[in-house]
């Protein structure tokens, strides 16, 4: 087993030698990117004909008139499998898909564990296909990643060219979910906020097309139906746009805040199995009454787009009152409210999923609803297809914070540029509504409640690559605190540096002393006995402790005029981080991090 080891790395060595010196790092870049772009494809067609066989298998047969209490269980088997998997067989934290990447982004240099090349994908095929509320997005996006990160680290590539790769690998993941190339790529740059220059994009657009080439070659048209859509934008209906934005806003706002809190809840139940009964039991009941939130739900979202409403009657014991105005009104009003409970209860039981497919449903169905209401009460020639297609767009850029990338998915999947106004007008209003009352993306709220914010700013990102323990500087004298002048004067004999940190036997830190503050007496041998330490020494009005980000290192050296900086842990001495260090080790992890 070690020698094949060692014969693998040998050719690997060779093949990285031949390319350094045949193959521009630039062109080898773009090979590696199609590379990715082809690999992530083939992820989401694996996953995505996974699920359809899963779902074929389960429901094949069901008769849309009738009641079908398997519904009931199908998704708590799935779940049961997945947290098998998960705690027993794989024994890794999986965890959300794409804040897994934006932490790996801005904490871990780029670097995303081997095991998410597979658990994510196997995890969640199980989960959809029962039936768990959830979508393929995150795990596919996950999947994508950890092989473009590996695959980097294992390519011996630079820091900037792993996230770059990791970007191509998100590219090239949606880019084959949707067949929306120029979407993905707008996702990548909205979402994961890389600092990209025009040559950086060129890698994007490549993954973009293998993503888009594999999908449309292996997955045929298991997803959102490229479909023309007739409707047309009418300026009268604008008024209408602007109140489905601030519609969908608000309701994106229910939707994080459900998920967050229905987390929270469950993580209060120690039991993991305990989590599964309750939460699979109450994910069965809530998919009984409502079958149309089985599973990702595009299904239901090609038969909308394609002017079939009757899919929320399907299987249920309501079937009889297909049809009529009011009970459609109340269904779509009752399923805006459930599919993200669905969703939140899925993850609770132990489920693996991504938030992308539930938030386009919850979108299309807030569209539904408002333009029934519209219908209704107002103007009965209404078109409920244009409605529940800018309600999609509302509903992505409320959630994710991305009004660019909602405005172009649903343009390129359903091929209305013709209304690229009213997407615009509801994507935009959904924005603002939604940051008005949440500053943060549903994913940026999950880190920081980890801990792991993932910032779009370069400055704060360049600082959280930096670490505390590697600018700390130890070549001080220290000095006792009960020491006289004279102690001092053999000390600075001794010593290099302008500055001699004051601690006692035990190492506890008390201040510091500078050459500045005994030039004048250090040569007045009549004050070597009688002039101490303890009065000379200046305490130091910040200290740093081992375990501080970067960030807060740094605004410290901004709020205060010092030179240098003392860390101390419990109160111990243990070096100084100076200011000229600090920002010296900056420019260098910038230079890194905007190198082509």
């Amino acid at each position: 087993m070690g020698t094949k080891k060692h014969k693998n790395y040998n050719l690997l060595v060779r093949f990285l030698r031949w390319r350094v010196r045949n193959v521009s790092n630039r062109n080898f870049f773009l090979v590696v990117s199609l590379l990715i772009g082809l690999l992530s494809g083939l992820a989401v067609v694996i996953m995505k004909n996974g699920v359809h066989l899963i779902r074929t298998l389960l429901t094949h047969g069901f008769s849309a008139e009738m009641h079908n209490y398997w519904f009931f269980f199908y998704p708590a088997v799935g779940i049961a499998i997945v947290v098998l998997l998960v705690h027993y067989i794989l024994k890794v934290r999986i965890g959300l898909g794409i804040p897994v990447i934006l932490h790996a982004i801005s904490g871990t240099k780029g670097a995303i564990k081997p095991h998410h090349m597979f658990s994510s994908a196997i995890t969640s095929m199980l989960t959809a296909g029962f039936g768990g509320s959830v979508g393929l997005e995150g795990p596919a996006v996950l999947t994508g990643g950890a092989i473009g990160s590996n695959l980097g680290q294992l390519l011996h590539l630079n820091y900037r060219q792993i996230i770059l790769l990791i970007g191509c690998a998100v590219t090239g993941a949606l880019a084959a979910l949707f067949k929306a190339p120029i979407a993905a790529i707008i996702f990548t740059i909205e979402v994961l906020m890389l600092d990209l220059t025009l040559s950086s994009l060129v890698p994007l657009l490549i993954a973009a097309i293998g993503g888009t080439l594999t999908s449309e070659l292996l997955l045929g048209q298991d997803i959102l139906l490229s479909l023309k859509i007739a409707e047309e934008f009418r300026l009268r209906d604008v008024p209408l746009f602007i109140l489905l934005g601030a519609l969908t806003g608000v309701v994106s706002l229910y939707f994080s805040k459900v998920i967050t809190r229905v987390d929270d809840l469950f993580k209060l139940l120690r039991s993991k199995w305990t989590r599964w009964f309750v939460a699979a039991g109450l994910l069965g009941g809530v998919i009984f009454l409502f079958p149309s939130l089985y599973g990702e739900g595009y299904d239901s979202m090609n038969r909308a787009l394609n002017g079939d409403f009757s899919f929320i009657f399907d299987n249920t014991g309501y079937y009889a009152f297909s049809g009529e105005a009011g009970a459609t009104i109340l269904i779509f009003a009752l399923l805006v409210l459930m599919k993200v409970v669905a969703t939140a209860l899925t993850v609770g039981a132990g489920g693996i999923g991504g938030i992308i497919a539930p938030s386009l449903y919850t979108g299309m169905v807030v569209g539904l609803f408002f333009g029934s209401v519209y219908n209704y009460f107002f103007d009965p020639h209404i078109s409920l297809v244009l409605f529940a297609l800018v309600g999609m767009s509302g509903m992505f850029a409320g959630v994710l914070h991305a009004p660019l990338t909602a405005i172009f998915l649903m343009a390129e999947i359903t091929l209305a540029y013709n209304l690229i106004v009213p997407l615009m007008i509801t994507a935009g209003m959904s924005y603002v509504t939604i940051r008005f009352f949440q500053p943060l993306s549903f994913y940026h709220i999950q880190l920081a409640r980890r801990k792991q914010l993932f910032t779009q700013d370069k400055d704060k990102i360049v600082l959280s690559l930096m670490k505390v323990d590697k600018l700390i500087e130890t070549n001080f004298s220290p000095i006792r605190l009960d020491a006289t002048l004279g102690d001092l004067v053999t000390v600075i004999a001794r010593s290099k540096r302008n500055m001699y940190p004051v601690i006692d036997d035990e190492n506890n830190y008390y201040g510091a002393l500078n050459m500045d503050n005994v030039r004048e007496i250090m040569f007045k041998q009549e004050l070597y006995e009688t002039v101490f330490i303890r009065n000379l020494m200046a305490k130091s009005p910040v200290t740093i402790s081992p375990g501080e980000s970067m960030e807060e290192v740094a605004q410290k050296f901004h709020q205060t005029s010092a030179f240098n900086i003392p860390v101390l842990a419990n109160g111990q001495y243990v070096g100084f981080i100076s200011r000229a260090r600090l920002f010296s080790s900056y420019r260098q992890m910038l230079k890194k991090w905007s190198e082509d």
